[in-house]
Parts: structure tokens; sequence; C-alpha cells
């Protein structure tokens, strides 16, 4: 192939990935923003909704955010909002516009390391469309993922170039690259060592005998650039200071993300379950990047409901993938390579340390399956290297892997589309999956099917009767169809359940001072319950504050009840709570004139 004809086909794989990466995604710009984290990192976060000023731009930096520090995705989200508002698609867009560069720069990086065409353009195009990757780009609250993929594929450039011909200017760049990515999302820990395996392939930095003459044969076309050799202790020691970031950026994650509550300690998943949790979810992602059926946002944890055999069968998989990559290793070092990509890459969100309640993810899954895409990309193209038709399967056969792709990922997009399709599609592909039960059933109540919210919430209490969310959301779907009763019935085993909770303390709280029958009114018991929600969450939740003054009201504390309304009006401003604010702000008229606030239905709802 000519160097004029090369260029000619590099470009047609641009357009290419592109295309087919925009129709596979097209029925993303109907999705809207999900009650899934997407208010906590946009809609209902002021310190994002308000777009760029001098404390927004502060605050990602110096705080932490659902459990993690990442001020590069914060950042992004705040200049989405500043350009385009709370308008769902262009938020969207972002995201793809995200996925679609770091497709471009996948296929750049591998072509520019190995020189292999096809294959690293299947290699990205199987990235760009397999349906597991629609979790990380449909979903606006995993920006994270898709812009720490842009970060770590930058990382890769850097470090191909650097590795061409060292010096200290190419090697800063990639200590920033990396450090950028880790203030994305702190999945770039294990970078480093995929560095060192792309040393031994494709880059044959590597110093050993019997290693050089495979590195130039398992390329399909040849690699003019002569990449520097250097021992295994040399790369090694290359490396430290991208080691020590990591080692940095690991602790400081684990530190926030438990002071968030979100690494589930022992006593919750003990570490038995952990173990065997990850051996069988290294199967199930294969499986499912195999046939990807069943997809869903969230897998329950099975904990010691998981048959003994699978964890056995898998360990056992594992080892003899394993043992047979190394074997084989001479040979066919893509295989190796790309196996311990897999491996390595998923060590962090495999669940040994278990963060979060979900047993695997989807989105997990958006870097890691890059090694498997070039293990099949190399291995396939390599073992029909004699077959007579050779150049003819290779394209039918990736054509039609592709297009199936391609199809899967357009609908697996447009279950994205809302709160409702999502929770639904979720409780329907899994099982005793009461989380998405109970976001299924608060979707539908938002949506005013009680009924059929009821039924989800009742579903959740035959699969785990202690979890106390599904009691609350009982009780408010109870009180918003009008049933007081039933609804202070299934509050109360919420409180029960969880005593500190806020939640279910608000809405009784709530109803007993706002009830027009006195059959459902304690004004004392809604000022005590008032009161210890506000005290647990130091007065400075604009929702309670409004409660508390409702209930002052209710007993006759007006000047108490006007001094809470004020505060909990001057914190709904400062805070962007624009829906809360007329509420407050009509309240507290009642309350300056002396009158208590009655209504039938709650304007507190809270969970």
């Amino acid at each position: 192939m000519d160097k004029t004809s090369n260029k000619y086909w590099v470009l047609c794989v641009y357009l290419a990935l592109v295309l087919a990466t925009f129709i596979a995604y097209e029925p993303m710009r109907r999705n809207e923003f999900v009650n899934l984290d997407d208010g906590a990192y946009v809609f209902e976060n002021p310190h994002v909704k308000v777009g760029i000023t001098r404390e927004s731009v502060i605050w990602p930096f110096t705080s932490s955010h659902v459990g993690n520090w990442h001020p590069l995705t914060g950042l992004s989200h705040i200049l989405d909002c500043q350009l385009f508002g709370l308008n769902p698609f262009w938020h969207h867009f972002t995201s793809f516009l995200f996925h679609v560069a770091n497709t471009l720069l996948l296929f750049w990086v591998l072509k520019r390391m190995t020189g292999a065409i096809w294959r690293s353009a299947f290699v990205a195009a199987a990235f760009a469309l397999h349906p597991l990757h629609v979790e990380s780009v449909a979903w606006v609250a995993e920006r994270k993922d898709v812009l720490s993929g842009l970060f770590w594929i930058l990382t890769m450039a850097a470090y191909v170039r650097y590795a061409a011909r060292p010096s200290l200017g190419k090697y800063l760049l990639v200590v920033l690259a990396l450090c950028l990515g880790l203030m994305a999302k702190p999945m770039l820990v294990t970078l480093p060592f995929v560095l060192l395996l792309l040393d031994y392939w494709p880059l044959g930095r590597l110093q050993l005998e019997w290693s050089k003459a495979r590195q130039v044969s398992s390329q399909s076309e040849a690699v003019k650039v002569n990449y520097q050799k250097a021992t295994v202790w040399r790369l090694i020691a290359e490396k430290i200071p991208l080691f020590v970031l990591v080692a940095v950026s690991s602790v400081v994650t684990f530190m926030v993300q438990r002071s968030a509550g979100a690494v589930q300690l022992e006593e919750s998943f003990p570490i038995n379950y952990r173990i065997i949790n990850a051996l069988t979810s290294y199967i199930a992602y294969l499986g499912k990047m195999i046939y990807p059926s069943h997809l869903a946002v969230f897998y329950p944890h099975l904990l010691d409901s998981l048959p003994l055999w699978q964890p056995i069968l898998s360990a056992l998989a594992l080892i003899i993938v394993s043992a047979a990559v190394i074997y084989t290793i001479r040979r066919w070092p893509y295989l190796a390579v790309g196996w311990f990509w897999y491996l390595g890459t998923l060590v962090p969100v495999i669940g040994l340390v278990q963060v979060g309640s979900q047993a695997m993810a989807d989105r997990y899954t958006y870097l890691p399956s890059i090694g498997i895409f070039i293990m099949v990309a190399w291995a396939v193209a390599e073992l029909l290297a004699k077959l007579r038709y050779r150049t003819f399967t290779l394209q039918i056969a990736a054509g039609v892997v592709l297009v199936l792709l391609l199809l899967f990922t357009r609908v697996q997009v447009q279950y994205w589309q809302n709160s409702l399709t999502l929770f639904k599609h979720a409780v329907e592909m899994t099982e005793n999956n009461f989380r998405m039960h109970n976001n299924y059933g608060k979707a539908l109540m938002v949506e005013g099917h009680f009924d059929d919210a009821i039924e989800h919430f009742k579903e959740i209490l035959k699969i785990n009767p202690q979890y106390f969310k599904a009691q609350n959301n009982l009780g408010l779907a109870y009180y918003m169809k009008g049933e007081i009763e039933q609804a202070i019935t299934y509050l109360d085993k919420a409180l029960q359940l969880k005593p500190e909770w806020v939640g279910p303390m608000q809405n009784l709280a709530w109803i007993k001072a706002t009830q027009p029958n006195p059959k459902f009114r304690d004004t004392q018991e809604a000022v005590r319950l008032a009161e210890r929600a506000c005290e647990l969450t130091d007065y400075k939740n604009p929702a309670l504050l409004d409660t508390l003054a409702v209930a002052y009201a209710a007993v006759g504390k007006f000047p108490e009840a006007v001094d809470t309304a004020k505060k909990a009006l001057e914190l709904a401003e400062s805070s962007g709570h624009n829906q809360r604010i007329e509420g407050i702000r009509s309240r507290l008229h009642f309350f300056k004139a002396g009158k208590i606030y009655i209504e039938s239905l709650p304007k507190a709802f809270s969970d």
C-alpha cells in the first residue's frame, strides 16, 4: 500500500468512525436527565447550574462531590450549564463528543504504535459501538467516564511520542495528561501498569532477546519508528513518578469515598463475598462483551445467594486463560497484553474494595474492554492468515459484528430516554432488584401513577423487608393518594427502621402540622420531628427549615415561624431552589399574619 493510498484509507476510517458513532447514538438527542445522580451532578446542584462564577470554579477543587474528588468533571458540567443552561440535549451532546474524540484518538494511537490500520480500526469501532458503553455516554452523571477516557488515551499518545525519542519535555506531557485524567476520575490509577504492557508490545521497548523477532511479525504493516529499548528495571524506574501520582490519587479517593459513606465496609460486604463477586464479575463482563443482553443500570449484589460453582469455575477460567496467554507470549504477545490490560484495569472497580452496593456496572468496562478488543482483532487476523479468501472473510465478519453492535447500541440508548424507561428496563432485566423497583416506583409516583408505584414498593418489601426507603416511599404514595392513615403507618415504620433519617422525619412533621383532619394532626410531635431533622442537618437544609416554620406556626409560635421561614428563604435563594422559593414566600405571609398553614397534599416530598 503506497503512502498516498494509505492516507486516503486512514481518512476514510476516521469519517466512518464518526458516522457510525453518530448513527448509533442518534436516539440520545431525545433523552432527558434521569433521577439517578444527574440531579446531584447537574440540575439540582447549586454550584453547577449557576454556571461559571468565581465560587463555582473554586468549588470542585476544594470539595468532594458524590463521594469523589474529580474537579475536572465538575468543571465540565459547570461549563455546560454556562453555555447551555439545563437543556439536557446539549449535556448529552457534550458527552457524545467526548466519546467520538476518544474513538478517533484510540484509532490514531493504536495505528501509531502498531502500523496496523484495519485492526486498529476494528478496535476503535468496537469501542465506539459496543452497547456496554452506552451507560458511560448516555448518562450525564457519568461524564467522568468519557472525560477520564479522553485523558487516558491522551496519556498513551504522549507516551508513544516519548518512547520514540525520550526527553524531559515529552515525559512531562505524560505526567500532565495523567494528572488531568486522575482529576476527572481516579480510574486511571492502573494506567502506568498498562504503559508497562505497551512497552513489551507493541512498542517493543523491553530488551529481551527471545522477544525481538516476534515484535515486528505480529504487525500487519511495518512500523518505521524505532522505539528506545530499555531493561525492565529501567522501564519501571522511568514510571516511578507516575506510580507516585496514582498512589496519592488512590489514598485521596479512598478517604473521600469512605468519609462520604460510599465505601462499604466489612459488616455490609464481608471479604469472602467480595472475592466471590469479583471472580464472577470478571467472567460476567466477558459474557456481556460477547453477547450484550440484559444490560441494566444497576445489578444487585447477590451476597450469599450465588451458587458456589460459579466463583469456582470463574477462578479456574481466569487461571487457565492467564496461563495460556503467558505460555504463548513469545508467539502472540498481543494476547497477554490485551488480557492483562483487561484484568488489571478492572481491579479498582471489581469490588474487592466495595464502593456502592452494585455487584458490577456496565460503565466499568469503558476502558478495560479495549484489551479484549485488541485480543480479538489481532488474534482473528492472524488465525486466518493462511485462509484463501482471508481479506474478504475478515471484512464480512467484522462488518456483521459492527453492524450488530451498532443496532444493539441504538436500542440500548433509547432505554435512557427518561427515568421511567430506564428504571422499568432495569426491573425487567434483573431479578430481586429492589433498588430499581424503588427508583421505578418513585418515577411512577412523580407521574401520578400511585397505584402502580405502591405495587413496586410492596414488591420491594417481599424481597427485602428491612429496606427503609420503600417504607418511606409507600407512605408518600399513600399520602398522595389521599389515604392519610396508611401514609402515617408506613412513615412510622421507616423511622423505626432508621431512627435518625431526616426523610420520614420531615414527611411526618409536615403531615402532622398541615393536616386539616384533627385525627391526624399532632403539632407538638411535628415540632419535635422537624427540630430533630434540622439539628441533624445543622439547620442548613431549606426544605427542613420550611417544615419547621410550618410546625412552629401550627403550635402558635409565629415569631419563630417567621424567623425560620426567612432563613429557609435565604438558603433556598442562595442555593437556587427556585421551585421551593415561591412556596416559602407564600407561607411566610401566612405566618406574618398570624395564620397557620393547612393543606391536603404534601409539598415537602422527601426520601
